[in-house]
């Protein structure tokens, strides 16, 4: 046997003591099955060795931990069914699958779009339609009784909420997915559990295995210095961070009290966590979106959010599901300061091996914030700001979510154009919640912070965009404008460097719903404004030309299509913020040896010209628009309709 020597191990000789132990666990599996595991355990060795010292290297456990670590990921390899393996060959030769221009994503909670687990697999005709190739369904597994933040309250991993279905249907929805060349994304909450979790429950007992789980102290004492500096997520609704137990400890409690802190640094937690990943990933996940990443690692004296130690985490992290189901990537829910976003994809010593995909929340608020504006330059200097992504990762691009949308523009980041933070904050939560003279949005305030004014919204991405309002008004024009606002929304993420993802309804137009009041389970969060139950009806209606909801999905289906078939929209294909010489109008190219793409994004109700000196003609002096399939001579200025996107190529490349 192994023997478990505690001691700090350099690379080489962990990848030989890794390979004896993985080697012995393996015993009985086919030579070449052992040999493929360990070629990947050697390949990713350093950087799980790597991510593993910073976290773990000083703890007495370190090696002995590590031993049980590669022991369970021999196992869960072992378990990994044949047609997992084999999709695990076929991303190994093309790990830039997920990059390609044809991966389009659709997000939906499964209740609320078609009832269960398994009635979404009865809709994936309608997904296909779309041209969906990835889905991420919101969060599914079992929870507590009561609030759940969403389903964000997990009490077993391992299982689906029995009103949603059984981790066979879940098995069996990842099976007709992977034969229609679409892969499933799930949520794992990483930073804590419900306090109904076998681990918590365990911990409240007093079991000291159980309690060394999660961020327990004796009395307030600890407590105490780190709320010096700890924000609070929810100060309206969940105040504070940490809960009293019963027997007088207090446990770390970021978002609500009822979600317990885990402690990475205990390695128990980090072995736990990777063993709940794989065994899900050998049901078919093939995608996992990393809830609240930022705040896994805490440290006294910070914010405890976005400390070092995440990365390297999330590196080791990485390293385990290459070694073991190399099928599977990782989107990090990042959501930061945007100095901070490129860090969840990989900077520094981390670059590219850290998460493959991460939401870009700048983007996001940029085009909210543009589009009340009618001005760009805010957008324009900020998104110049961040640092390059890997070529080998792509943003995860969204207008809206599940989520509120947190005006994450600080008082530097606005002075840059001249503005104040605090007002454009409290212009944009006016503007969004319809209090605003003349705005055209119909949104709600979420978590109003009186001491500092600062307010988020929630809303519909078709209310905030004037489909609501316009309706009412019974205005074509209006209409016009909220369709086109739509389209606009849906042209900037399906042409950025990632992979666009499409909140389920925003497709045909659906409103955000109003009844969430009437519901006492949902009426203290108004963020069920945007979780509406899917109208299947109104999807009905999605062939009709006259129809709204077949504007708007005739719209999108040929943003989609259109993207599909054009090379520059690879997410390795590098984006530069281009001057468009109008703070109305946003313009970026997409440089590719097939021809460089221009983007051209009128973000005002009114008609706009710009130089044609913007985009490269290259060789032809003729441009060619993708979405219209128009020719644009560059000796003329390149015209805008009102609230109009241009996806210009040199027709050369067209041709």
């Amino acid at each position: 046997m192994i023997g478990d020597l505690d001691q700090s191990v350099t690379s080489a000789s962990m990848l030989e003591r890794a390979i004896a132990v993985a080697t012995e666990e393996l015993d009985g599996l086919a030579e070449s099955d052992v040999e493929l595991f360990t070629l990947r355990l050697a390949r990713w060795s350093a950087d799980l060795v790597e991510g593993w010292d910073v976290a773990y290297g000083n703890r007495p456990d370190a090696a002995s931990s590590l031993d049980r670590l590669v022991r369970m990921l021999s196992r869960r390899y072992r378990e990994r069914r044949p047609v997992l393996r084999t999709l695990d060959l076929e991303r190994i030769l093309r790990p830039d699958w997920f990059q390609d221009p044809s991966m389009i994503g659709y997000v939906c909670y499964p209740a609320r779009f078609a009832g269960s687990v398994a009635g979404v697999g009865r809709r994936l005709d309608y997904l296909q339609e779309l041209r969906i190739r990835y889905l991420h369904l919101m969060p599914l597994l079992a929870t507590r009784d009561g609030e759940t933040d969403g389903g964000y309250a997990v009490t077993d991993y391992r299982a689906v909420d029995p009103s949603l279905g059984t981790i066979d249907d879940l098995e069996s929805l990842c099976d007709e997915l992977r034969q229609r060349g679409m892969s499933l994304c799930v949520d794992l909450v990483l930073n804590h559990t419900a306090a109904e979790h076998p681990w918590a429950i365990a911990a409240s007992a007093g079991d000291p295995a159980a309690s060394a789980m999660y961020r327990i102290f004796p009395d307030r004492t600890m407590p105490d210095r780190y709320e010096r500096t700890l924000p609070q997520a929810f100060p309206q609704i969940a105040p504070g961070n940490f809960t009293e137990l019963p027997d007088g400890r207090w446990v770390w409690t970021t978002f609500h009290p009822y979600q317990w802190d885990l402690d990475w640094s205990n390695p128990a937690v980090f072995i736990e966590m990777t063993d709940v990943l794989l065994d899900l990933a050998n049901r078919g996940v093939e995608v996992f979106r990393l809830d609240a990443v930022a705040f896994m690692w805490k440290r006294l004296g910070t914010d405890c959010q976005n400390q070092p130690e995440v990365h390297d985490l999330l590196q080791a992290l990485r390293a385990c599901a290459r070694i073991a189901a190399p099928a599977v990537i990782f989107k990090a829910e990042a959501i930061v300061a945007p100095d901070q976003l490129a860090a969840y994809l990989g900077v520094g010593r981390h670059h590219g091996r850290v998460s493959d995909m991460a939401y870009h929340n700048s983007l996001m608020v940029q085009f909210w914030s543009s589009l009340a504006a009618r001005d760009t330059r805010l957008m324009v200097g900020l998104l110049r700001r961040l640092p390059r992504k890997p070529a080998s990762t792509a943003w995860a691009t969204y207008i809206r979510c599940h989520d509120d949308i947190g005006w994450a523009i600080t008082e530097q980041d606005a002075a840059m154009v001249g503005w104040g933070g605090q007002a454009h904050r409290t212009f944009l939560s006016d503007f969004y919640s319809g209090a605003f003279p003349g705005t055209f949005a119909r949104g709600e305030l979420f978590n109003h912070v009186p001491e500092t004014g600062d307010s988020r919204i929630s809303g519909s991405f078709a209310s905030l965009a004037g489909l609501e309002a316009a309706l009412e008004a019974a205005d074509p024009r209006l209409i016009d404008d909220a369709i086109a606002r739509i389209r606009l929304g849906h042209a900037l993420i399906m042409a950025w460097d990632g992979v666009p993802i499409l909140y389920m309804g925003d497709e045909i137009g659906m409103l955000s719903d109003l009844s969430y009041a009437d519901d006492p389970a949902h009426s203290a969060d108004n963020r069920w404004l945007h979780r509406p139950i899917m109208d299947w009806d109104a999807v009905e209606r999605r062939h009709r030309p006259e129809a709204i909801e077949g504007r708007i999905f005739a719209d999108l289906r040929r943003l989609v299509d259109t993207r599909r078939s054009a090379p520059q929209f690879h997410a390795a294909t590098p984006l530069d913020i281009v001057d468009s010489g109008d703070q109305g109008v946003l313009a970026f190219a997409r440089r590719h040896p097939n021809g460089t793409l221009t983007g051209i994004y009128n973000f005002t109700e009114t008609r706009r010209t710009v130089d044609a000196s913007i985009a490269s003609a290259e060789a032809t002096g003729i441009l060619f628009d993708l979405l219209s399939g128009s020719e644009v001579a560059v000796d003329r200025p390149i015209e805008m309709a009102p609230l109009g996107v241009r996806w210009l190529i040199p027709a050369a490349a067209e041709a």
